[in-house]
């Protein structure tokens, strides 16, 4: 009743005193249900709930959330029907102003959905979901956000930093949904860029171009901003520096691409000059913010003498050049005494329209000699390693497969594709001489594959063979004085044979183990076996591509280019096989879909992806072994929804248990593994003959 009586009014003003009914009935239906103690957090967070909807018809909606939510998740706890309350009901509810501050009210039906669907039978599952403290909970919040994820425009961004600025660094979002009292602020460390996971659009500026506005920042900061002995200046001196600071990175970035001088003043807030009462209220900030207007927009329209005053010696001193940071902080600290009062003080600080949110924190602008807090909540636990490598793209997210729930799992897994390193090419060459009597044999199956209906493709500076009538025609050119043409060569390409293919290797671990019957390990029989149908599938003049993958967790799925589509059968490509490489687990869904990304670009009649294996589909942070399975599973019907034709070579003898659930009929399992150079090869024959 307590409750009611403080947060009714509130929520009366914010909806109309009509939605009483609505309420009350919702408070009944919960009185007589086992979810009774659930009616208090329902009353404490009814007004934030009111403001954040602002109408009665979305009050309505979301009572109805909530009376269903109750329905399904009162006494169904593992199948018994008694009078166990909804064990996550209050936890909803203290969550539910902080979840509709991020989503509508139909994305929050989703999201409750989602956990209803997962967890109704789970308690523990249950509370942690919609107190927001697990994984998938955060991520369907994630997906139900409006605004611009990082996610969705991650390689944009990774190209605009290679493109404009000539920097790359790693993106590592941060989220700004679980912190209501104090906002995360963009910053940077040796362990990448920090920026927020989603930006919505603000004040007619789109969340991409903010994204791009946060990174200018940063970057101009690694650029021209040098670190300063911070352990003898207040903190009023070090903002003041801070700010200083901030302007002139953007005023030379300005200078570079003047664009971003519209986008930086949208961005920035301009307070009224009395906004601040001085007598009562410390105005540093106020004034500061003001200042750093003055600094960037020529037509700031304010009267302070001082102000003015700086804000021309500031522009003197960058017009002479680009200046530095020890030149700017002297300024600053001139303008410290200059204005400082003695109201700067006061606890009590004017916050309006002074948060700048394009900008980083500032933390790499200071060092300290002594040790103190300042640093420890810096710099300590994000060093990273000296042999620690961060060379990769931006990852791509995944979903993945909840067979046990029969949904999707939202952007769950994580696949970094890089380049793989490079070994000795003249290996592979040793390879293939070794199976030379094999070739010879393949070399006839691959004639008679062969189409005949080549044609000839012309006046190519880069070619299979020399065109001769060009090529003399060239010659006299050259004899005579005249540019010679360089298209002298011509390739040949077929109209009868349209195949494009993926060839995907599991290079997890167990790879290392020694093949039976062998003195050679799986993965030095795989090595043969690639190295020979990558060269009969050149003979044959497929386009294809090789890559390999393996896991460590969901976060961390690695997929490692051996060649590209475009690349041809070369030295290059052979020193890549060469450096073959195993390790970790064998997260197999994510790595066929990332595949199908690139094999579904490709414009052929068969898309043709093998997939080669020694076990089954599994990973360190999965302990239910049918999980990755039935992803697995679920990968494949979506290859062959996109016309992809994915065929399993597996060299697990106790294969039959599992694959067949995954791939069908489209398997073959390899008992003798010492025969996988010669069976590999023929196999891809068969398939595309």
């Amino acid at each position: 009743m307590l409750a009611f009586m403080e947060e009714w009014p509130g929520a009366a003003k914010a909806v109309g005193e009509a939605a009483l009914v609505s309420v009350m009935e919702a408070v009944r239906v919960m009185q007589k249900s086992p979810n009774g103690r659930a009616i208090t957090p329902f009353l404490e967070t009814l007004a934030p709930v009111a403001r954040r909807l602002k109408s009665q018809a979305l009050l309505q909606d979301y009572l109805a959330i909530t009376l269903d939510f109750m329905a399904r998740t009162t006494g169904s706890i593992h199948g018994h029907h008694t009078t166990f309350p909804s064990p996550g009901l209050p936890e909803f509810f203290a969550q539910a102003p902080n979840l509709l501050s991020q989503l509508s009210v139909a994305g929050l039906k989703n999201w409750v959905e989602y956990g209803i669907r997962n967890y109704r039978t789970h308690p523990e599952r249950q509370k942690d979901y919609f107190s927001l403290q697990s994984a998938d909970s955060r991520a369907v919040l994630q997906r139900e956000r409006h605004g611009t994820l990082l996610m969705d425009v991650e390689r944009k961004l990774d190209l605009y930093l290679r493109g404009l600025w000539q920097d790359s660094e790693q993106l590592v979002p941060y989220s700004t949904a679980f912190d209501e009292i104090r906002k995360p602020i963009p910053y940077y460390d040796k362990l990448g860029i920090r920026v927020p996971d989603v930006y919505n659009d603000a004040h007619g500026i789109s969340g991409l171009d903010r994204y791009r506005a946060v990174l200018a920042h940063i970057v101009g900061h690694r650029r021209w901003s040098a670190a300063l002995i911070a352990d003898n200046w207040s903190p009023f001196q070090r903002m003041a520096v801070e700010f200083f600071e901030d302007c002139r990175i953007e005023t030379l970035l300005i200078r570079e691409y003047p664009g971003l001088r519209h986008l930086f003043l949208v961005l920035h807030p301009h307070p009224l000059e009395a906004a601040c009462n001085p007598e009562t209220t410390s105005c540093l900030r106020h004034r500061l913010v003001m200042l750093s207007r003055a600094l960037l927009d020529p037509d700031h329209g304010y009267a302070d003498a001082d102000l003015n005053d700086f804000a021309a010696r500031f522009h003197a001193m960058l017009g002479e050049g680009d200046a530095s940071t020890q030149e700017i902080a002297a300024l600053a600290l001139s303008y410290v005494a200059k204005t400082r009062r003695q109201s700067d003080q006061f606890a009590k600080v004017h916050f309006a329209d002074t948060v700048i949110d394009y900008r980083d924190d500032n933390r790499q602008l200071w060092k300290f000699i002594e040790s103190g807090d300042e640093e420890e909540s810096f710099d300590e636990p994000r060093k990273i390693e000296p042999d620690q490598q961060l060379n990769s793209l931006p990852p791509r997210h995944y979903q993945e497969w909840d067979y046990s729930s029969q949904t999707y799992r939202p952007d769950w897994v994580s696949v970094y594709e890089a380049l793989h390193p490079s070994g000795n090419a003249a290996d592979i060459d040793r390879l293939l001489a070794k199976h030379g009597a094999l070739a010879k044999r393949l070399k006839k199956m691959l004639d008679l594959l062969k189409p005949q209906d080549k044609v000839r493709i012309r006046y190519q500076e880069e070619g299979s063979e020399l065109d001769l009538d060009v090529a003399i025609r060239s010659l006299i050119d050259f004899k005579g004085g005249a540019t010679p043409d360089p298209r002298i060569n011509m390739s040949h390409r077929t109209n009868g044979r349209n195949i494009a293919v993926t060839l995907l290797l599991d290079l997890s671990e167990s790879l290392n183990e020694k093949a039976a019957g062998s003195d050679q390990t799986i993965l030095e029989l795989s090595q043969e076996a690639v190295s020979l149908l990558a060269w009969a599938i050149d003979k044959l003049g497929d386009p294809f591509a090789i890559a390999g993958f393996h896991s460590n967790t969901r976060h961390d799925v690695r997929y490692q280019h051996i060649k590209g589509y475009g690349e041809h059968w070369n030295d290059e490509v052979k020193a890549r096989l060469a450096a073959m490489a195993a390790g970790y687990s064998t997260r197999m869904g994510a790595a066929m879909r990332h595949a199908a990304h690139y094999l579904g670009a490709r414009s052929a009649d068969k898309k043709l992806m093998l997939i080669l294996t020694d076990g089954m589909p599994s990973d360190v942070d999965v302990h239910d072994e049918r999980l990755l399975i039935e992803d697995a599973r679920q990968a494949v019907k979506e290859l062959e929804r996109q016309g992809i034709f994915p065929y399993c070579i597996s060299l697990d003898p106790k294969a039959d248990e599992y694959v067949g659930d995954i791939f069908g009929r489209h398997y073959t399992v390899i008992d003798h593994i010492e025969r996988l150079p010669e069976r590999l090869p023929q196999l891809f024959m068969a398939l595309t003959k």
